[in-house]
């Protein structure tokens, strides 16, 4: 893929107030890419079969879960949530039982597991914002469906939130995780709960249909996502539910009364319709919504070690300081 097709990928429902950055990818960014396409990074999610023949290797074979890659400074310990789910959480070592609260959900497609990078990604953030970061390690599809997963997300939350005094909680998750934690705030705000203090949604999924007649053009530049196993997996953790119940496809669900949200995607990304969505839904339900959309990013860039994802790191850290 030339430099010249990343730079001229269309932007396709762009909504007014985003902030679109329309620079040239960073030669880092373009060389992730390449290697991306390279190592066909998207062959898991070519086909529903792929997807059903991945679930299968990880019944038998689970992936491991606990952290790695933390680096210095970090104390983890774990502990078992009121549903049974390890708990994972991270603090500056020495920091004490002070600092707002960061929940992170992992993406993964719903059937996999949290995995290095992730584990990078949040001790980076707990490092330099002195956040307590919980990390639940929640059941994955197909053993745990929609169903199941957001309520149970969402009673967590609101433990959580009990439990942090005057503390901000905000919710952090990227690609179905984030589809999740918007899911959850929906379901805490139905049933007349505290919502998060803050959502940040790096590549959400919205829509698991992926049905949008512009998401095949994007398909096919995307380095890391394709339809027909991105409507598996949102199959697989739907389970009993319609494919569009705002439980898998939360863009679908009630906007109002729903906590800030600053969302993160790249127009190579299969999902970036579905930001621009989200923000723009987000806004009509007067919710503030600050979409970060660049140009020749990936699905889940702001994660990345190049200078968009360090700037997207930024822009975190400032949500988590409360600017």
């Amino acid at each position: 893929m030339s430099i010249g097709k990343l730079v001229s990928a269309p932007l396709f429902g762009e909504e007014e107030g985003s902030m679109v950055d329309r620079r040239p990818p960073s030669w880092q960014s373009r060389c992730i890419v390449t290697l991306l396409r390279l190592l066909r990074a998207k062959r898991r999610l070519a086909s529903a079969a792929a997807v059903q023949e991945r679930v299968r290797e990880l019944a038998l074979h689970p992936d491991p879960y606990a952290p790695t890659g933390l680096g210095r400074g970090i104390d983890a310990t774990m502990e078992r949530s009121a549903a049974g789910w390890p708990l994972y959480r991270l603090a500056r070592a020495g920091q004490g039982d002070v600092g707002d609260y960061l929940v992170f959900l992992h993406g993964g497609g719903f059937i996999n597991e949290i995995v290095r990078a992730h584990w990078k990604f949040v001790a980076d953030l707990t490092r330099r914002a002195g956040v307590r970061c919980i990390v639940p390690i929640y059941p994955l599809a197909p053993g745990a469906t929609a169903r199941e997963l957001v309520p149970a997300t969402g009673e967590l939350l609101q433990t959580i939130m009990e439990n942090a005094g005057t503390a901000r909680v905000i919710v952090a998750g990227n690609s179905a995780g984030a589809g999740l934690a918007l899911a959850a705030s929906q379901w805490l705000k139905a049933a007349g709960e505290r919502v998060p203090d803050a959502l940040v949604l790096i590549s959400p999924g919205g829509d698991f249909s992926v049905s949008r007649p512009e998401q095949a053009a994007i398909a096919a530049l995307d380095p890391l996502l394709d339809i027909p196993g991105s409507r598996e997996t949102g199959r697989q953790f739907a389970g009993e539910l319609d494919v569009s119940h705002p439980y898998v496809s939360p863009l679908n669900g009630d906007f109002h009364g729903l906590p800030p949200m600053t969302i993160f995607s790249g127009t190579l990304d299969l999902f970036y319709p579905d930001s621009i969505a989200i923000a723009a839904k987000a806004r009509a339900a007067g919710v503030p919504a600050k979409l970060h959309l660049r140009r020749g990013q990936p699905h889940n860039y702001a994660a990345m070690p190049t200078p968009e994802g360090r700037q997207a790191r930024e822009a975190i850290l400032r949500v988590l300081a409360g600017d």
